[in-house]
């Protein structure tokens, strides 16, 4: 929390925090919000939305054709800290925390975090909620511009290749979908109007299943525990991975290291249908 409340119990500080992240991160937040998230009664909710309104009347007001409480332009973050990164884990979280961590010692491999700009983050999210473009202010690695440049884009959706976040977008300079690491957009402005969709990105919509198999060059033994860890069944397992995400599971996966010949076991799973794989990376890379 970036302020104490005094005299309020914690579950009432945890939902004016969760009303306040609603409309700093999703521009607005109503009862049922609330309802859904907390299993609370819709009175107690609406006391809430009073309470926080109490609190924090600059922070928002009620736009009655959309029916929810939006944010304003005054607002000014009082119950919750401007997190990109934790905003994006909740949001894209889809499975349950390890409730064995509390029980015995378990420890995570440390990755260095990735600094989102917030307001930037903000205002993309906005043109993802909104069908906008927005202008971003992108520092790419290219030798070519060595420099960060403003660009207009029409971002659909976030991805996270298991290091970094990226948004995909369609690029109004290039005029071609292209995927923008979040923590290299210095800076976001100026919502306009969008020039493709979602459903125009093909390399998005599209799956392309990844057939897995152990490396052959492994021992019977050691194919058999292989194929048990990775669930496969009859020696493989198919997976379906957005074509525009094929790099990354390709880096992921380290199934570029290939069969790896001198030692297998770098490599322990390896493309079963690998010729078909590679062009459709070829395809998604271009």
């Amino acid at each position: 929390m970036l302020m104490e409340k005094g005299g309020l119990r914690w579950g009432v500080e945890q939902r004016l925090a969760f009303i306040e992240s609603r409309l700093f991160w999703e521009g607005g937040v109503n009862r049922a919000d609330l309802v859904g998230t907390f299993d609370v009664s819709v009175p107690q909710a609406s006391k809430d939305l009073s309470l926080y309104q109490e609190q924090a009347p600059n922070n928002l007001r009620y736009d009655s054709a959309r029916k929810r409480y939006v944010a304003t332009g005054a607002f000014a973050p009082l119950f919750i800290k401007l997190d990109a990164d934790a905003y994006l884990r909740e949001r894209a979280r889809t499975e349950a925390e390890l409730s064995a961590e509390e029980l015995v010692s378990a420890e995570r491999l440390p990755i260095p975090t990735r600094r989102i700009d917030p307001e930037a983050l903000r205002l993309i999210v906005a043109a993802v909620r909104e069908r906008e473009s927005v202008e971003i202010n992108y520092q790419s690695m290219s030798p070519n511009r060595p420099e960060p440049f403003w660009r207009r884009v029409s971002p659909h959706a976030f991805a996270h290749d298991g290091m970094r976040w990226h948004v995909r977008a369609y690029c109004h300079r290039d005029e071609r979908f292209l995927d923008f690491i979040v923590s290299r957009c210095l800076g976001a402005q100026d919502l306009g109007s969008q020039a493709m969709s979602q459903s125009d990105d093909a390399m998005w919509t599209d799956r392309f299943e990844v057939v897995l198999c152990p490396n052959p060059l492994l021992s019977d033994s050691q194919q058999k525990v292989v194929a048990d860890d990775y669930g496969m069944t009859d020696g493989q397992v198919a997976i379906p991975v957005r074509r525009a995400l094929l790099y990354y599971f390709n880096k992921r996966l380290r199934l570029d290291v290939g069969d790896a010949v001198d030692r297998p076991s770098e490599a322990p799973v390896v493309v079963k249908n690998r010729t078909d794989f590679d062009r459709a990376l070829a395809e998604a890379v271009r």
